[in-house]
């Protein structure tokens, strides 16, 4: 099969670059990004090995924590007038 050159911004060089597994070359990144783009379980998953689940959930986390430390602190202020 023969190949044809194209530009892309740097903005999408990155794009695709983020998206780059072990071993791909860019061809294959947009052929599964665009095979990936017609199947809706696609993304099913994604997360599991980057890591990012984890960081999402002590986001969570911190942001609950800090929710219920300002209602505390509300609650306390309303109680004190």
């Amino acid at each position: 099969m023969g190949s044809t050159t194209i530009r892309v911004s740097k903005r999408t060089r990155d794009f695709l670059e983020r998206r780059k597994r072990e071993g791909e070359s860019f061809d294959d990144v947009i052929a599964r990004l665009l095979d990936d783009d017609s199947d809706a379980m696609s993304g099913f998953g994604a997360w599991k090995e980057s890591g990012i689940g984890e960081a999402v959930e002590e986001v969570r986390e911190e942001m609950e924590t800090d929710y219920d430390r300002r209602e505390t602190d509300l609650f306390e202020e309303r109680s004190d007038t």
